[in-house]
C-alpha cells in the first residue's frame, strides 16, 4: 500500500503562499515545523520551490516537478517531468525510506495539480494578507475535517499570529 499523500503549507488569509519566488513572511516556528513534518520522508515541490530554496534539504529526499529539461539537479535530488511521474518515484523512495508519507511542499502549481488526491493538509495559517504571485488552491471544506489546531500569537522571530491547523480529507 502507498504511503499517505500529505501537504505542509503555509498560507495566509488572501490565499497567498508566495511572492517573487520565497515566503512574503518570516514566521520561525512555521519553519521548525516544516522541518519536523517534513524529515525522512520524500518531498515533491516544483523546480521553482526548489530553486527559491537554494540546496536540497538535509534529511528529506527531494523529488522536483519541471518540464525543463536542461534543468541540472544537484546529486541527491530526482527530477520528474510531471507530478504522475514525481508520484510513482516520490512512492518507491518513501518505500525505500520507511517512510509514512509523501510530502508535497509547493508551490502552488503543484499543490493545484495534487490537491484532489492529498490525504492530509498540515496548514500554517499566516495572519496576514500579503501582496503574492503563488496561491494556494481554495479546498472545500465539505470534503476536510479539521482534526487538530493550536493558534499562536506572534513571538521572537515571527511576524505574524498564526495558527498550525490539521485537516484529513473526509470519506466519500
Amino acid at each position: 500500500m502507498n504511503p499517505p499523500l500529505a501537504a505542509v503549507v503555509a498560507v495566509a488569509e488572501n490565499g497567498v503562499i508566495g511572492l517573487d519566488n520565497r515566503l512574503p513572511w518570516h514566521i520561525s516556528s512555521d519553519l521548525k515545523r516544516f522541518k519536523a513534518l517534513t524529515l525522512g520522508k520524500p518531498v515533491i515541490m516544483g523546480r521553482k520551490t526548489f530553486v527559491s530554496l537554494g540546496r536540497a534539504l538535509p534529511g528529506r529526499e527531494t523529488v522536483v516537478v519541471t518540464r525543463d529539461a536542461a534543468f541540472a539537479a544537484p546529486p541527491g535530488v530526482f527530477v520528474a517531468a510531471d507530478v504522475e511521474a514525481a508520484l510513482q518515484l516520490a512512492e518507491r523512495r518513501a518505500q525505500a525510506l520507511g517512510a509514512d508519507e509523501i510530502v508535497v511542499a509547493g508551490g502552488g502549481e503543484i499543490f493545484a495539480a495534487l490537491l484532489d488526491r492529498i490525504d492530509r493538509l498540515y496548514l500554517t495559517l499566516v495572519a496576514l494578507a500579503p501582496p503574492g504571485d503563488a496561491f494556494f488552491p481554495p479546498i472545500d471544506a465539505s470534503k476536510w475535517r479539521e482534526i487538530r489546531r493550536q493558534d499562536h500569537a506572534a513571538e521572537k522571530g515571527d511576524e505574524a499570529a498564526f495558527a498550525f491547523v490539521e485537516y484529513v480529507r473526509r470519506e466519500p
